[in-house]
């Protein structure tokens, strides 16, 4: 046995925290997560949650029993460890810890995801374990991050967080992609595609308001940019125009790419992202209209006639024209959401925004001006078949006190995707829903 933490009267530190510790004895309290031996020397590689650092085991430090018993520690066993900080330019987060006390708290047995290559499948089915694997940390602590710098942009800018009901009575933008939920025994509910009508409630109230939560589309789609259960932030601004929208969303971006950059260094080196990319994301975004995107797309060769919505193709085309995101407005009215406003000089046309992001990772915004006049929006519930007695709260806001007013929706999983040069969405939650995949 090692000497047991009662007779250490070390602190308690965090990996992430120990350069604060050189030439301190400290006690770490994680997991191995890697081993390898050098006579009498044990290279112990222990992750805590925060990080992960090599812990140098002598055996004339430790003694013959404790580094026996490390000799046949297998990966994941959980372990206290005890021992000096020491600085080294050669460790890969510049200290290293020498051993001075051992502790097993839970050995571990054939753990199932070694360092050889695993399929995607074997690993999603391993979700629960996978994301102990320092790349899928590194990941999800740039979703921290990017949710972090995305509550700070808003609430630093007042906009009152009110959060929107995930059970709803009815559809934000058609009923073809919702999940119906058993509501007690008289009546079906809905899983939320959207907090923004509910969102345009609050705004009426507060002014500038956002929503931030799980949304669920169920749509039968097996691309990279796809989840049928993914996390929105949605603002809302009474009296704001779609230049304002515009001008918000690409304040968002540029603060979140920033925040990322400035906090998570070593996380994006752990991806190895090309952060001068990244670098670019500056403003003013280029700004093109649809009908200007439209002709980018046909003179790169790809089918495409007016009226219709982008691919993923096609918003890849668009995007390789520019090296940061490009702002596209005024879609054809047809394409967009019952509520979208149409331009008032081009009715054919809504005065909404998409904010593409560089290297082929397409949509990550969506919104722009909502209809604030009753009699269009009354009509607009019609034209798409929507039960009107569901709407009639909705209405209500036209009908007292309406204004202009607008916002957009951001996803989460693309932006950290798009920020950590991710292959597929899947990796950028910790436990992805997908078309085929509910487990773990």
């Amino acid at each position: 046995m090692g000497v047991g933490p009662r007779e250490h009267e070390e602190m308690i530190a965090y990996i992430e925290d120990i350069a604060r510790h050189e030439g301190q004895t400290v006690t770490l309290r994680g997991w191995l997560h890697n081993r390898r031996s050098s006579g009498k020397i044990h290279f112990l590689t222990v992750r805590d949650g925060s990080g992960f650092i090599q812990c140098v085991m002598s055996k004339k430090a430790a003694g013959d029993d404790t580094f026996t018993r490390a000799d046949h520690l297998a990966q994941e066993s959980s372990v206290i460890v005890h021992g000096t900080v020491r600085a080294d330019s050669r460790a890969p987060g510049g200290y290293e810890l020498d051993v001075t006390g051992f502790d097993v708290v839970s050995p571990a047995t054939d753990y199932p995801i070694t360092p050889k290559e695993h399929g995607v499948d074997y690993l999603m089915d391993r979700r629960h374990l996978w994301i102990r694997a320092p790349r899928q940390q590194a990941i999800l602590r740039i979703r921290h991050e990017v949710i972090d710098a995305v509550r700070d942009f808003f609430n630093s800018r007042g906009f009152v967080l009110a959060d929107t009901p995930i059970f709803t009575p009815s559809a934000c933008e058609g009923t073809t992609t919702l999940f119906p939920v058993q509501y007690f025994e008289q009546e079906t509910a809905y899983l939320t595609q959207s907090g923004q009508l509910y969102n345009e409630a609050n705004a009426m109230a507060l002014g500038r308001v956002y929503c931030f939560g799980p949304t669920f589309r169920a749509e039968k789609s097996k691309t990279r940019r796809h989840l049928t259960e993914f996390w929105m932030v949605e603002p809302e601004v009474a009296y704001a125009t779609l230049d304002d929208v515009m001008a918000l969303a690409e304040g968002l971006v540029v603060s979140v790419v920033q925040r990322v950059l400035e906090r998570r260094a070593a996380e994006l080196k752990v991806l190895e992202r090309d952060t001068s990319r990244l670098e670019r994301v500056q403003a003013p975004f280029p700004r093109i209209s649809y009908d200007e995107a439209a002709e980018i797309i046909r003179r790169k060769g790809l089918p495409f006639e007016w009226g219709g919505d982008f691919g993923a193709p096609d918003e890849t085309a668009v995007s390789e024209e520019f090296d940061r995101p490009v702002c596209v407005h005024r879609y054809p009215a047809a394409v967009k959401a019952f509520y979208m406003k149409p331009d008032p000089e081009r009715p054919e046309v809504a005065l909404g925004v998409d904010v593409l992001a560089p290297e082929g990772y397409g949509e990550i915004i969506g919104g722009g001006e909502r209809v604030d006049d009753y009699d269009l929006l009354l009509a607009r519930i019609k034209e798409h078949n929507l039960p009107q007695a569901a709407f009639e709260w909705y209405l209500d806001l036209r009908r007292f006190g309406s204004v202009p007013h607008g916002g957009f929706g951001m996803g989460i999983e693309r932006v950290v995707s798009w920020i950590c040069g991710l292959d597929h969405l899947r990796e950028a939650i910790p436990y992805p829903r997908m078309l085929y995949r509910i487990y773990p």
